[in-house]
C-alpha cells in the first residue's frame, strides 16, 4: 500500500494509516486487524487512545469493523466511539468521528440489531459538511455513503455514483484497502445490472488486492462474491475455499459460512475435523482456555496454510437452488444467504 502520510495533516489514525512496515506498533495493529484480532489490536492501541484522538480514532476503527465482520462487539464499539467524540479536535477529525458514526449506526442497521437508519445517514452527512472536498479522508466517506444508499436507502444509481467517487479518490491516494472494497461494490453493482464480465474483473481485483496486502479476513468474502459471477466448477471451488478460510478464521466472517454451503448441506455435514494442533486464528473466536493474552504472540500464532498471504503481508503494507417442489430447509436457507448483502 503507497505511502499517503505526506498528504494527511493532523493527528494519523493508526487503524486506516497506511502500514509503515518500520512503525512496529501499526505493524502489529494491522497483522492482527488483517486476521481478525481486532480485540488484541485494540488492546495496543488502548494506553494511548486514553489521551491521543489519533489512537482513540484508530481504535474505534477496529472495534467498529469487528462488530461488520462479526455481528458481535456493539456496545463496546459504541463506548470507543464516544469516547473518541470527546478527545477530537479540529474539522478533520471530527469529520472522521463522524464518518465511524455513521459506518457503525449503518452496520447496526443492517444486522437488525437496532434501527439507526436515520442516525447513519445524518452522522455521514454531518462529516460531509466537516470534511472538505480535498480531504484525504473524503473517498473513505464516499464509499460509507455508497453502503447507505445501497443497502439501507435502496438507491443503486446513487450508491454506483459513491463508490465511483471512492473509487477514485482511493486510486489517486494510493489507497490500495479501500480499493479493494470500492472494486467489490462497483463489481457488485454491474452484477445486479447483467453484466458479468465487468463483475468477474471487478471482484478478481478486489480478491488480487487482499491478497497482496495480506488482508486475510477479507479474502474468504472475496471469493464467494468472485464464486458468484463464475460458471461451474471454478464456482464450487473458489466456495470451498472461501469456506476453508472462513473456518480457519474461526467463523469469522460470521454471515458468510451459510453462503458458501453446498445446496442442501448444512454447516455440521461440511465441516471438516481439524488437524492436529490446528486453531482458529482470530482472536475473536472461542480461544483455547491456554491462549495467550499476549497481542505479540496472538499475531504470530498463525496456521500454515495461510503461508501465501504472509510473503505478501511482509513486503507489502486484504448454486443456485433449484425451484422444484422439493427445496430442503438446508437448500433454502442457502440460497436466501446468497442473496443478502454483501456487509463488507
Amino acid at each position: 500500500m503507497a505511502d499517503t502520510a505526506m498528504s494527511r495533516s493532523g493527528p494519523k489514525n493508526p487503524a486506516t494509516e497506511p502500514v509503515p512496515w518500520d512503525d512496529p506498533l501499526q505493524s502489529a495493529v494491522w497483522r492482527l486487524r488483517s486476521r481478525g484480532c481486532w480485540e488484541d489490536a485494540a488492546a495496543l492501541l488502548a494506553p494511548s487512545a486514553v489521551t491521543e484522538s489519533a489512537a482513540a480514532l484508530g481504535r474505534t476503527t477496529l472495534l467498529v469493523e469487528r462488530c461488520l465482520f462479526t455481528a458481535t462487539g456493539w456496545e463496546e464499539a459504541d463506548d470507543a466511539l464516544r469516547a473518541a467524540e470527546a478527545l477530537v479536535t479540529g474539522d478533520e477529525e471530527r469529520g472522521s468521528a463522524a464518518c465511524e458514526r455513521g459506518h457503525l449506526a449503518y452496520a447496526s442497521t443492517l444486522f437488525g440489531v437496532r434501527d439507526r437508519a436515520d442516525e447513519a445517514r445524518s452522522a455521514l452527512g454531518r462529516a460531509a459538511a466537516l470534511l472538505p472536498p480535498g480531504s484525504p479522508n473524503r473517498p473513505l466517506l464516499d464509499f460509507r455513503r455508497g453502503l447507505v444508499a445501497q443497502h439501507l436507502a435502496g438507491d443503486p444509481r446513487g450508491a454506483q455514483a459513491a463508490f465511483a467517487r471512492a473509487h477514485a479518490g482511493a486510486s489517486a491516494l494510493g489507497d490500495a484497502l479501500l480499493l479493494s472494497f470500492t472494486w467489490r461494490h462497483l463489481a457488485s453493482t454491474a452484477e445486479q445490472e447483467g453484466n458479468r464480465a465487468e463483475a468477474r474483473r471487478g471482484f478478481a481485483e478486489s480478491l488480487r488486492i487482499r491478497e497482496e496486502l495480506g488482508y486475510l479476513i477479507g479474502i474468504a468474502p472475496a471469493l464467494s462474491a468472485l464464486a458468484d459471477v463464475e460458471p461451474e466448477p471454478e464456482a464450487s471451488r473458489l466456495r470451498a475455499e472461501a469456506l476453508r478460510l472462513v473456518r480457519l478464521l474461526g467463523g469469522v466472517p460470521s454471515w458468510l459460512e451459510d453462503r458458501l454451503l453446498p445446496t442442501g448441506a448444512t454447516a455440521a455435514e461440511t465441516a471438516e475435523a481439524p488437524e492436529p494442533g490446528e486453531a482458529a486464528v482470530s482472536g475473536n473466536a472461542a480461544p483455547p482456555a491456554e491462549a495467550s493474552d499476549d497481542p505479540a504472540v496472538a499475531a504470530a500464532d498463525v496456521p500454515a496454510v495461510a503461508a501465501r498471504d504472509e510473503a505478501a503481508v511482509a513486503t507489502t503494507s486484504p448454486a443456485t437452488v433449484t425451484t422444484a417442489a422439493a427445496v430442503t430447509p438446508a437448500a433454502a436457507g442457502a440460497a436466501e444467504a446468497r442473496s443478502l448483502p454483501r456487509p463488507d
